[in-house]
């Protein structure tokens, strides 16, 4: 077996201690899921007993602050857990497994303590779930558009309107909600943490996707649901800055993801090209094909090379949104190239499910436009060159 492995450049930023923790998780990949992530995308959903045992490991808790359970941890810590979540080819995984890690940091910098002793705690020993809303109909990326509207009455909050494309929306107990109680604009946005068993909210799966078949997605309707004041997350109309602050380490994880992707293709693709033989010899004896392997090879370096120079921006509190934005894209687009690389080796062996590089295939979009499309971050990019 090829040792993808011996393909990492070193880092200069990850020590010893980043190693063991590799070690760890990935012995709790192979153990706890490989074996049976074929089986939970055909499923098209994860089982109950994943998060605990995720908990069990600090999976879940990486990061967090000590008393509300968490476990120490820096950005390379988080960036290694994304990796190894990676290697088993199902995006839907790391998406739907870690979601609290875009939905539980706006309560944790911004919400008041009896909301954090309420949600956090539970959170992270895997016993409850949260997630993010923010997404509408007609409002993706385009935030300051959002119409879900949060009215206030009395010591309450009256919420109307629905949220779709949710990850992790039907296991959810709470969703950190984006809702407007102002005007138009940025400055007429709130968080609010809305109990998923509350009055007036109901769900709908959408499962008919093309990718992230384990992870499940939902549409959320809130038909006159009543939330307390005390569960506003921040100041009122000032929930913009919230959920900026969540983008950064977003896009990191969503970065370091696709690098993992893409290694776990041009993995598979050397595998079959060292067994397959044509025309006389091995696959991987073809000029034509090695050379693939080259050029993927030299665009995932090129990624790696710069998601660590950004994650160690980033733990020094100097991460510029116009270089996150791009090395989102650019690891998104890396991906897509090994994913058509391997696949155009692998032929038809690489077509049919079952493979890694078939599941990864077909997520390629998902992570182009989830987090931020290309278009919204190369533009976001350019403004903030002042162009």
């Amino acid at each position: 077996m090829f040792d993808i492995d011996s393909t990492r450049l070193h880092s200069p930023f990850r020590t010893g201690e980043h190693q063991q923790w590799r070690a760890q998780l990935r012995r709790f990949v192979d153990r706890e899921i490989a074996p049976f992530i074929e089986q939970w995308d055909e499923d098209g959903s994860l089982p109950a007993d994943l998060w605990p045992k995720a908990a069990g490991i600090g999976l879940l808790a990486l990061g967090y602050p000590e008393p509300y359970g968490g476990i120490p941890g820096d950005i390379f810590h988080t960036i290694v857990a994304a990796e190894e979540l990676a290697r088993c080819g199902a995006g839907g995984l790391y998406a739907s497994l870690m979601v609290h890690g875009i939905a539980l940091p706006p309560l944790v910098h911004y919400g008041d303590d009896a909301l954090k002793e309420a949600v956090i705690p539970p959170v992270l020993r895997g016993e409850r779930n949260i997630s993010l809303a923010i997404t509408e109909p007609g409002a993706g990326s385009d935030v300051a558009n959002l119409q879900c509207r949060a009215a206030p009455d009395g010591d309450a909050y009256v919420v109307r309107g629905e949220k779709t494309f949710i990850t992790g929306g039907m296991r959810a107990n709470w969703f950190t909600a984006a809702v407007r109680t102002g005007g138009e604009g940025f400055g007429g946005i709130s968080l609010l943490l809305i109990p998923a068993d509350a009055p007036g909210v109901e769900r709908r799966a959408l499962s008919r996707k093309q990718g992230w078949w384990c992870s499940d997605t939902a549409s959320i309707f809130f038909d006159g649901v009543r939330v307390p004041r005390e569960n506003l997350i921040g100041e009122e109309n000032a929930g913009f800055l919230p959920i900026v602050h969540n983008f950064n380490g977003e896009r990191l994880g969503i970065a370091a993801s696709c690098v993992e992707y893409s290694r776990v293709c041009l993995q598979e693709a050397i595998e079959w090209a060292q067994q397959r033989r044509t025309f006389g010899k091995r696959l991987a004896d073809h000029q034509v094909i090695r050379h693939k392997f080259a050029q993927m090879l030299q665009r995932i370096n090129a990624t790696a090379a710069y998601l660590e120079l950004c994650a160690a921006a980033e733990q020094r509190g100097e991460l510029g949104v116009a270089d996150v934005s791009l090395l989102k894209v650019q690891a998104t687009e890396v991906m897509e190239f090994c994913a058509r690389e391997a696949m155009q080796v692998m032929g038809g062996a690489g077509y049919m499910r079952g493979s890694r590089t078939e599941r990864i295939y077909r997520e390629v979009r998902v992570n182009a436009i989830g987090g931020g499309s290309e278009e919204i971050l190369r533009d976001l990019a350019a403004r903030q060159m002042g162009i």
